[in-house]
């Protein structure tokens, strides 16, 4: 059985890095790109400028669930700074981690 996840080398930055996506993403990432008159490169680093996570994958995946569902509450564009998060329970889990001690008490 082939593999839904894809790996993908992209340049992020100047910096050519391996990715793993499944290709629903690609294919939205490029959809998004192509929509904003950039390339694919230029967009994962904007994510990867922006991003709240350490995993790259996690964050694109996100990024364009914000988009698709930006556009379905009608906001134009989709996600229009990739810094904030369009799922509100990412913003719940990101104030709770930067409420949290960092001594782990």
């Amino acid at each position: 059985m082939k593999s839904l996840v894809l790996k993908r080398t992209v340049a992020v930055a100047g910096h050519k890095t391996s990715v793993s996506l499944e290709d629903p993403f690609w294919t939205a990432l490029k959809d998004i790109a192509s929509g904003r008159h950039m390339t694919l490169s230029d967009l994962v680093t904007e994510v990867h400028a922006n991003r709240q996570h350490d995993n790259l994958s996690c964050a694109l995946r996100l990024f364009v669930l914000g988009f698709y569902r930006d556009q379905i509450a009608g906001r134009p564009g989709g996600v229009q700074s990739v810094a904030e998060p369009a799922v509100p329970w990412v913003a719940r889990r990101r104030a709770q981690a930067l409420s949290k001690p960092k001594d782990g008490t």
